[in-house]
């Protein structure tokens, strides 16, 4: 049984770790919200260029760019996103195991050999993804990408990813990470960035009002120009959603380590008073004994 001074020990180690946690947790929320204000500052650009493609879509032309074309897969690049640190729960796990079912899918759709090439952004995924790398699964990274990544770096990469498709050293470019929903809802999306389907356009569509426009100097430069600011723009949420959903992560974890310490430390003060009054009581009789002597 415990003695009084190493409950005492306990209660106060416990009591400084929920105060640990509850710092951290502001901490984490503090930087979801300003995620969520980035993500609500970068709508207005990627609505802007939706309009411009879905009145393109309204005009009566044939669109095509070579960052639409379908060819035969025999290369396929996937960008997985997790987070730089840890403390965030079973976050990296989670997006682990879709990863490894998606490769598995691959696998028999395009073939066991078809070779993957892996881009973690995040050390924790990285460490994690590097488990995966075999004689058809390669993993790199690319200086300057990680979880924390904005402005001209997510252009860069953007710039990368489609150079090397346009180059036909890879033949589809997947992307998986957690959708932000709220701080308690994040869900795995994975989706295709290259080539660029029709159904990339639906949304654009749908916001098409069919004005009357003159494009100069034509409908089909405009579309070349503007596709691949769309996709800048995709890829600038996901990086942004990820920073979101990590944090929202962090603080459920943060918030479930607090829970537990509170729990813990009621217990702890439970067994130290019923100890102390064990103790007390132990001392009143003895000195109850001494005095009948």
């Amino acid at each position: 049984m415990a003695t009084l001074r190493e409950l005492k020990a306990r209660i106060g180690s416990v009591a400084s770790s929920q105060k640990i946690t509850g710092a951290m947790k502001m901490i984490s929320s503090a930087k979801m919200h300003k995620a969520e204000q980035s993500l609500r500052r970068l709508q207005p650009y990627r609505k802007g260029i939706e309009g411009i493609i879905a009145n393109l879509l309204g005009a009566d032309t044939e669109f095509t760019s070579p960052l639409m074309t379908q060819r035969p897969v025999n290369h396929i690049t996937i960008v997985v996103f997790g987070s730089d640190d840890g403390l965030c729960g079973a976050y990296n796990v989670n997006i682990f195991k879709i990863l490894a079912a998606k490769l598995q899918d691959m696998r028999n759709t395009y073939g066991a050999e078809t070779p993957v090439t892996i881009y973690p952004v995040g050390k924790k995924m990285l460490k994690a993804v590097s488990k995966l790398k075999s004689a058809t699964v390669d993993v790199r990274t690319r200086e300057g990408v990680d979880s924390k990544t904005t402005g001209e770096g997510v252009k860069v990469f953007v710039d990368y990813l489609r150079e090397r498709f346009e180059a036909g050293e890879t033949d589809k470019v997947d992307f998986l990470y957690m959708n932000f929903k709220s701080v308690s809802r994040q869900r795995p999306l994975f989706g295709q960035l290259l080539p660029v389907t029709q159904e990339a356009f639906e949304s654009a569509g749908s916001h098409n009002t069919c004005k009357p426009y003159i494009f100069e100097p034509s409908a089909t430069a405009i579309f070349n120009t503007a596709l691949p600011m769309l996709l800048l723009a995709v890829m600038q949420d996901i990086f942004t959603e990820n920073r979101a959903s990590e944090q929202a992560a962090r603080v459920m974890a943060m918030q479930s380590a607090n829970d537990n310490a509170t729990k813990l430390l009621e217990q702890l003060q439970l067994e130290y008073n019923k100890l102390r009054q064990q103790s007390i009581t132990t001392e009143l009789l003895d000195i109850l004994g001494g005095q009948i002597k």
